[in-house]
């Protein structure tokens, strides 16, 4: 009887879902097979490095989705003649970054 490694792929996915009835995928096969002993290492390595680098181009490309669909719901809210209150321009502004609101 001959001893055989089996090897699984993986993917990485994420699912974007609203309240719209819209849904987008968001999907990466990694090439690197998953290791299938513990003590590969060299294996282990290979496959984690291009997990997380699959993460870093998944990540990008949710956030280019996300900016998309805000301009989109902007733009229809606009379209609409609705405006955008103080306090989600405020937040807008300021996305990205710490803010410390003044008690005083």
């Amino acid at each position: 009887m001959s001893s055989q490694k089996l090897h699984h792929s993986a993917s990485l996915h994420a699912v974007y879902t609203s309240p719209r009835p819209t849904t987008h995928l968001f999907q990466h096969q990694l090439s690197s097979p998953l290791p299938s002993e513990s003590n590969d290492v060299k294996a282990k390595t290979a496959y984690l490095s291009e997990l997380k680098n699959l993460i870093t181009t998944l990540q990008g490309e949710i956030n280019t989705f996300l900016t998309e669909r805000m301009e989109e719901d902007k733009k229809s809210a606009e379209a609409q003649g609705k405006k955008v209150s103080e306090q989600e321009a405020k937040e807008e502004e300021n996305y990205g970054e710490e803010v410390v609101e003044d008690d005083a």
